[in-house]
């Protein structure tokens, strides 16, 4: 399910009743199985779909931000910088 909806705005609550589970139960289910919560496995899915792109495509950096599920340019390119260690633009221009 994640896999599939990663980029949507989908709530942790909502996985956790997709998959017949509490929240609770969800969250530690997932942190066994993959070693990090649900929220920072959806994010770096996003920040890695997010460099692909930024290497493969003509899209512009916000249009690649709204397109892996942020909702904020700025914020997407703070944390892109701490994940991957240069900002979106960056990357772009040396590619």
């Amino acid at each position: 399910m994640i896999e599939r909806h990663y980029a949507s705005p989908i709530s942790l609550e909502d996985l956790a009743y997709l998959s017949g589970r509490s929240l609770s139960s969800f969250k530690r289910d997932f942190q066994q199985t993959f070693n990090v919560p649900p929220a920072t496995y959806i994010r770096e899915k996003r920040l890695n779909k997010a460099k692909e792109m930024l290497e493969t495509t003509s899209m512009t950096v916000s249009d690649i931000c709204y397109s892996v599920g942020f909702e904020n340019v700025s914020h997407f390119s703070r944390i892109f910088k701490q994940y991957h260690g240069i900002i979106p633009t960056r990357l772009r221009q040396d590619n």
